[in-house]
């Protein structure tokens, strides 16, 4: 049978699991705009008396009141992957449209000041000197104006070289954060695994290193999967970055450091086995399969950037195959054969790094199709300096002032680029704001699982003070039965 003495510890033991549940009610109250938090419950169990009883004894079967079995954190581990994988998506979306973004603003079109209009206002200077080719103010307004091209297309090329070491030079801090990131995780994996084979509860310390694994797959596209002694290992691509308290770094790609060597890459130019720019395995050398913000960024200094300036150079190249072609077959004023307009040098074939305005003299641009003639066809000569006449007629630079409109001309080429620009950056603007809303909407499941609910934790406060206050006038009602017997049975008639 139970003892009486046994009520007592029932009574206790419930005193213990009320407080126990108000201690955890308190936590998820105070933490309730804690970024990572996690809302807990107590799990409460009854205690059961002995089964079997032993030699003299005997048990009526009734419980021994309530024990705590365990603290939960109440997160869906589904739900925790699903979000990194979302997060991850959405910060390689997002960084790709901010990538698309800046190279809009390189070329800022369509503007008043932009590249287009600069062409436009060239070949309308090309046009005045056709007009009036003997004019030393058109000829020097023509001059100014193809060198507002050319620095044009020289700062958007400068432009997108800049962004691109920009991005490395970003990538290798994020390197750095990843391994910091990673060395965290390790570290909390051993203080965990140690903490619950000794039986401790460590849902802040859970809470901690899933907000670390969030962080890096919002860097890299890290995903996780844990283990049954409370560690998680945690992978980039099919690669292991942590497994327990091992660390695996990365760093930025050594042989690719410059948008040039990035492209020469691309061409095939380089040495074999040379990496791409982006992230390796620093005890390997392997390329990182990375997601996330740095496998967009990586994308970008690899494909993006590279093709922005290959598109580039070809619309710089047109200009000036096109313009120098036109004036080598032409003459100047004084009737000697004309030469290159645009000059730099185009042996690696960077027209837009290196295209710049040969001439400096009006009077030496070539804008005249022809030479006068003397009967017998030779070239007639000046009699003071002995160079040919030149009629001076300006139809080669009329003829270039036409270039715009004929296919195959830069300004169509650059048209072309702008579209394809165009149409990529709404895409991934677009793209971007869809994921943004596919994740809130899992953060908002994440939310309703694991976040704290205000009204609830205030319900279960009720909940705990009641069962609490009921323990102690249980015990209360014990002592003063006890005090009945032990202090007043047996004194009647005395």
């Amino acid at each position: 049978m139970a003892s009486s003495f046994g009520s007592i510890n029932t009574a206790l033991t419930s005193l213990y699991a009320q407080r126990r549940g108000l201690d955890v009610t308190g936590q998820n109250i105070a933490n309730a705009n804690t970024e990572g938090y996690t809302r807990q419950r107590v799990d409460m169990q009854a205690s059961v008396g002995s089964i079997v009883p032993v030699r003299w004894a005997t048990t009526d079967g009734l419980g021994t009141g309530v024990q705590v079995t365990d603290v939960q954190r109440l997160r869906d581990q589904y739900l925790e992957n699903r979000g990194r994988t979302e997060h991850a998506n959405g910060t390689y979306l997002t960084n790709q449209a901010a990538a698309y973004g800046s190279i809009e603003d390189v070329f800022a079109e369509p503007g008043d000041t932009a590249l287009q209009a600069q062409l436009h206002d060239q070949w309308a200077a090309w046009g005045d000197v056709g007009d009036e080719p003997n004019s030393t103010a058109a000829r020097s307004a023509l001059l100014q104006q193809s060198r507002v091209v050319s620095d044009g297309i020289n700062s958007a090329y400068g432009a997108l070289d800049a962004q691109w070491s920009a991005n490395f030079s970003q990538m290798s801090k994020y390197a750095e954060e990843v391994n910091t990131t990673s060395g965290t995780i390790a570290q909390l994996n051993d203080s965990i695994v140690k903490a619950k084979a000794t039986g401790v509860v460590v849902n802040e310390l859970e809470d901690r290193r899933d907000m670390a694994v969030m962080h890096l797959s919002e860097l890299t596209g890290a995903t996780a999967q844990a283990r049954e002694n409370g560690s998680v290992d945690v992978f980039v691509g099919n690669a292991l970055i942590v497994t327990n308290t091992t660390v695996r770094k990365m760093t930025t790609t050594a042989g690719v450091s410059t948008m040039d060597a990035q492209r020469d890459l691309n061409d095939g130019l380089m040495p074999a086995g040379t990496k791409p720019a982006g992230l390796t395995w620093t005890d390997t050398g392997d390329v990182v399969q990375a997601g996330g913000t740095m496998g967009s960024m990586a994308d970008t200094m690899t494909s993006i950037l590279p093709n922005m300036a290959k598109q580039l150079d070809k619309v710089a190249e047109k200009l000036v195959t096109t313009v120098n072609t036109a004036t080598s077959g032409a003459y100047k004023a004084d009737g000697s054969a004309g030469g290159p307009f645009y000059s730099g040098d185009f042996t690696t074939g960077r027209y837009a790094r290196n295209m710049k305005v040969a001439i400096t003299d009006p009077a030496a641009i070539a804008v005249s199709g022809k030479n006068e003639s003397n009967p017998d066809g030779t070239p007639k000569l000046d009699p003071v300096s002995g160079l040919p006449v030149g009629t001076n007629d300006g139809s080669v630079a009329t003829s270039l002032s036409a270039t715009a409109t004929k296919a195959g001309s830069p300004d169509l080429s650059y048209q072309d680029m702008i579209a394809d620009l165009g149409v990529n950056a709404q895409t991934s603007t677009r793209r971007s704001d869809i994921q943004a809303n596919v994740t809130d909407q899992v953060d908002a499941a994440r939310e309703a699982e694991s976040g704290v609910n205000l009204d609830e934790e205030m319900t279960n406060l009720l909940t705990y003070q009641r069962g609490y206050e009921a323990a102690s006038r249980v015990l209360t009602t014990i002592d003063s039965m006890l005090d009945q017997l032990i202090n007043r049975t047996g004194l009647v008639g005395r």
